[in-house]
């Protein structure tokens, strides 16, 4: 390709190139932010996969155990707007329902 394509272009995912400085400051802001997002989503993920592998596994004791700091993990992501506030309950019932039925 040319040298005179943008190299967001030429790598192949096109973003958005912004113009004005107040544009400018608002994606390196939206980047910063993503960051952190990116972050809370993956403890959040992390935390359900292990809850769900220790039902899996029938070690409901440390399920039980472990199911407090998993609501917190879908809390503080619904707190933050990772995820929606219905969503953070619905997937706190559907848990809180899979381990109290899993025995």
């Amino acid at each position: 390709m040319g040298d005179w394509l943008p190299r967001e272009i030429i790598s192949g995912s096109i973003r958005s190139m912004p113009i004005t400085s107040s544009a400018k400051k608002a994606k390196r802001s939206s980047l910063k932010k993503k960051v952190f997002n990116d972050r809370r989503r993956r403890a959040l993920r992390d935390s359900v996969k292990n809850l769900r592998k220790l039902i899996s596994d029938s070690k409901f004791d440390e399920a039980k155990a472990l199911l407090p700091a998993t609501y917190q993990a879908i809390d503080k992501a619904a707190k933050r707007g990772v995820i929606k506030g219905n969503a953070a309950r619905r997937k706190k019932s559907r848990l809180s329902r899979l381990v109290v039925g899993a025995k």
